[in-house]
């Protein structure tokens, strides 16, 4: 392969590939050591193992063909094991039980290491956005189709003892409330997310159609059509609704913060997700919500609650400086 450049991993100056595995999309790219994207590369995600593999081999070589990369992370939206060497399951990919790691350093010659997408992107928010700056007990909740989260406790990613935690989503926010996927009901991803807010939306338009001067033409034309970001925007337009909605996002966003806030105590918690590009619609009532509820309500300090600032490369970074340190 050609390089350019020269380093070692734990160098001030090492470049890095930071890889996103999506369930539509590979995302690769080269990282400094600033959190600066240099360099990336894009392909479809493969419905197989081998061509998995292959696709993140080819992306990591097109990258190592112009840059002197000298470790590769990979952010994976599923179960590792505790080392992160294995994806056990991944809803979304097809690795089962698969040694990810060892397969693709002995293809590529490079060290690779293995992080859930939601620890990587609040690494990177960490080091080099919204959490940066003397944070060391975060949060990150990435609110989208459901809810992902990371914890950072004292300046350390928080695993847990298998190497799944923090899965707050499925918290129980509502004892025999909505159906899950993952099997249990009321689960808080039921009822703060995008998904969550397409749901509202019907439940509210069932009740009273009048209420909605937009949403309810849309839905009558075709009610699987509605989504989360079809709500928000019709909220921002002023539709009363799909107020309503966003005003029982935020409540609901409020008072799972507040839980999260009573077992961890963060100092910061950081929203990101396709969700948090609408937070004006709703991040102040949830900040309310959330300083009303919260146990010891008035007579405690309160965390701060800030957007994620990186966007969708969070991940990759945070991958690529995972694998710059090594860990």
């Amino acid at each position: 392969m050609g390089h350019s450049g020269r380093g070692s991993v734990g160098s001030a100056f090492v470049l890095t590939v930071g890889v996103d595995i999506g369930g539509t999309s590979i995302r690769a790219a080269v990282v400094d050591r600033d959190g600066q994207v240099l360099d990336a590369a894009r392909a479809p995600t493969p419905n197989s193992e081998r061509a998995l593999d292959d696709a993140v081999v080819r992306a990591v070589r097109e990258l190592a063909g112009r840059h002197r990369v000298e470790a590769v992370g990979l952010a994976v939206a599923g179960f590792l094991t505790v080392d992160r060497r294995t994806v056990q399951f991944a809803p979304h990919l097809a690795w089962v039980d698969a040694p990810v790691a060892q397969r693709l350093s002995e293809r590529l010659g490079l060290p690779v290491i293995l992080e859930h997408d939601a620890n990587a992107a609040l690494w990177a928010e960490y080091r080099f956005g919204a959490a940066a700056g003397g944070s060391r007990n975060v949060v990150l909740i990435a609110i989208g189709t459901g809810i992902g989260a990371a914890l950072l406790l004292d300046g350390r990613l928080y695993r847990g003892s298998f190497g799944v935690a923090p899965e707050l989503g499925h918290i129980t926010v509502k004892p025999g409330g909505r159906a899950c996927a993952c099997g249990k009901q009321g689960c808080w991803e039921r009822y703060c997310s995008g998904s969550a807010l397409a749901e509202s939306a019907l439940e509210m338009l069932a009740a009273d159609p009048a209420e909605s001067a937009i949403l309810a033409r849309e839905v009558a034309v075709d009610p699987g059509a509605l989504t989360g970001r079809r709500v928000a925007a019709a909220a921002h337009d002023g539709d009363r609704l799909a107020q309503a909605v966003m005003a029982r996002f935020a409540r609901s966003l409020g008072r799972g913060l507040a839980a999260v806030a009573d077992m961890y105590d963060p100092d910061l918690v950081v929203i990101a997700g396709g969700v948090s590009s609408s937070a004006p619609l709703y991040l102040d009532q949830a900040r309310e919500q959330y300083a009303l509820t919260v146990t010891g309500a008035g007579h405690r300090p309160l965390a701060r609650i800030r957007r994620a600032q990186l966007g969708e490369s969070a991940g990759l970074i945070g991958a690529a400086e995972l694998a710059r340190k090594g860990e």
